[in-house]
């Protein structure tokens, strides 16, 4: 049941997934793939390079949308049996694949390897490589030892736990190769567990001048990261990683 690929997935609602993907095709340099699903709710980013693709988009049918992980493992059924060993909620069984909740309530999906291998490359100075988990505060430490156990146990193969010069974050890293993240987040005041996307970025205010020329609003600028509307109303943020490791230039950013 080993990790071999992540992908990051966009949930945005249904009547605002076109908006979405024009963006998101954008900012990433992909295009999308057909239409997958009973009502046409699922697609991949599909890289113009010749890599793997390593993120996809869903239509959802309520809710403001947002962003959850999947992992594409070799046995699907025993890395959802694992799961739910350290506290996740099966959510829903399809054929061969299988939703899940976290402990806090984060959706994810464990699903079959298809062979991806090649991590996409850096993109106009950023890369989204990170989901990022919004976590009330009192179920954070709960979260952060369910994805630790979950990601790094044996069958980890080389992901790591790491805690952040920031108290309210903390990373759960995989291998070289692997191109999506964890990060989670504690939030600062009760309220229900939410995710958003990570992009890593060489340039921020370049980077969050290229997003605003393509429709997004910027709603917040701290020293380390820059929050953005993207043009379907999801949030988003963009980070002061190096986009070629996903590591921190200096230590205090998340």
């Amino acid at each position: 049941m080993t990790v071999r690929w992540t992908y990051a997935f966009i949930d945005r609602p249904a009547e605002r997934l076109d908006t979405a993907l024009a963006f998101w095709t954008a900012v990433t340099d992909t295009r999308t793939s057909d239409r997958r699903g009973d009502q046409g709710e699922f697609t991949t980013l599909l890289p113009r390079t010749g890599a793997d693709p390593c993120v996809k988009a869903q239509g959802t049918a309520s809710g403001p949308g947002g962003a959850h992980l999947d992992f594409s493992v070799d046995d699907v059924d025993a890395f959802a049996e694992r799961a739910v060993r350290l506290g996740a909620r099966t959510r829903a069984r399809h054929d061969g694949w299988t939703v899940l909740r976290s402990p806090a309530g984060h959706a994810f999906c464990a699903v079959p390897w298809q062979g991806e291998t090649v991590r996409p490359p850096v993109v106009h100075g950023s890369r989204l490589d990170q989901v990022c988990l919004d976590t009330p505060p009192s179920a954070h430490d709960t979260e952060v030892a369910f994805w630790t156990g979950l990601l790094t146990g044996a069958e980890g193969a080389g992901w790591e736990s790491v805690t952040s010069p920031l108290p309210e974050f903390h990373a759960v890293v995989p291998p070289p190769g692997l191109p999506v993240r964890v990060l989670l987040q504690r939030l600062g005041a009760e309220q229900p567990a939410a995710a958003h996307l990570d992009l890593s970025c060489a340039d921020l205010d370049a980077t969050a001048a290229a997003h605003e020329r393509l429709g997004a609003t910027v709603v917040h600028r701290a020293t380390y990261w820059i929050v953005l509307r993207d043009p379907a109303g999801g949030t988003y943020c963009l980070t002061g990683r190096d986009p070629e490791t996903g590591g921190r230039p200096n230590p205090e950013s998340a």
